[in-house]
């Protein structure tokens, strides 16, 4: 039985190994130091600022302070709560959260590395009257899950710029 197991977990192996899986590894900008507009306000910003931390300089930097290597426009941040159903007597009984982020990277020099792109996730959440705080924490619970969904997407895009420089 031991034996079984031993080939069994041996097979496995190779075969993971032989399709190319790897577990996903931390990932490496071309970049070390960059600027997040709008700098507050909005979440996902917010989200990035706290991943990137130290690497996040200001726009326009102080005297003698390090300017950013490029800069990551929050263009739009747009929440949405949309009716997908009711009942017969025409209550709601279900909604579509919806979270779109539009963003661009530039350089400082006005070169797009990253033109407008729209990132969009929406999640699916039933609707109770006799249960209205516990919808409302569900509900942000949901939101802040896509936020970070899109925060992912996007550091993957920013991850795939690969030279900053023009050839």
């Amino acid at each position: 039985m031991q034996r079984r197991t031993f080939l069994s977990v041996g097979l496995a192996s190779a075969l993971l190994a032989g399709c190319g899986f790897k577990l996903r590894s931390s990932q490496h900008f071309a970049f070390q130091t960059l600027a997040i507009t709008p700098e507050s306000g909005g979440a996902v910003a917010t989200e990035l600022i706290r991943y990137f931390g130290d690497a996040v300089v200001p726009l326009a930097p102080a005297q003698g302070g390090v300017p950013p290597q490029v800069i990551v426009d929050i263009l739009q941040e747009l929440r949405e709560k949309v009716v997908v159903g009711v009942n017969a007597s025409g209550q709601v009984r279900e909604y579509q959260l919806r979270l779109s982020v539009t963003f661009r990277m530039r350089t400082p020099r006005g070169r797009e590395l990253i033109s407008a792109t729209d990132i969009q996730q929406q999640r699916d959440i039933s609707f109770n009257e006799s249960a209205v705080l516990a919808k409302e924490a569900e509900e942000g619970l949901l939101y802040r899950d896509m936020q970070s969904d899109i925060v992912q997407q996007l550091l993957r895009r920013l991850a795939a710029i690969k030279q900053l420089d023009a050839p």
